[in-house]
């Protein structure tokens, strides 16, 4: 756990994870022309900014793993989501970013 409470899992645990089909959702809150440059595939896309308006679409009972470019968004939306209720939300230290260089070199690297 980091100092807001949230645990943070590194690209190749989020990897894990996913290939495991525990029912984990990524969630890419980074902006539309970033999604276009790199994503990964299986990603729930909403935009930080449109969160609030569509906290309808995420489940409060499946893991949500968050991401954004370098972690530091997506760290501020687990935090948010928490203090809404969500109990199972994790973010994914270094972003689409260490997940370029540590599981997946085709996604292109930004900056």
């Amino acid at each position: 756990m980091n100092r807001f409470g949230v645990e943070e899992l590194s690209p190749t645990e989020v990897k894990a994870r996913v290939e495991a089909r525990n029912g984990t959702l990524l969630l890419d809150v980074r902006e539309y022309d970033e999604v276009a440059t790199a994503s990964i595939e299986g990603a729930l896309h909403i935009p930080m900014g449109e969160l609030g308006a569509r906290l309808g679409e995420l489940p409060k009972d499946k893991n949500i793993v968050i991401f954004c470019h370098s972690g530091s968004r997506s760290l501020m939306v687990a935090v948010q989501l928490k203090r809404r209720g969500f109990q199972k939300v994790f973010n994914m230290a270094g972003g689409i970013d260490l997940w370029s260089q540590q599981v997946d070199p085709g996604v292109p690297r930004y900056d």
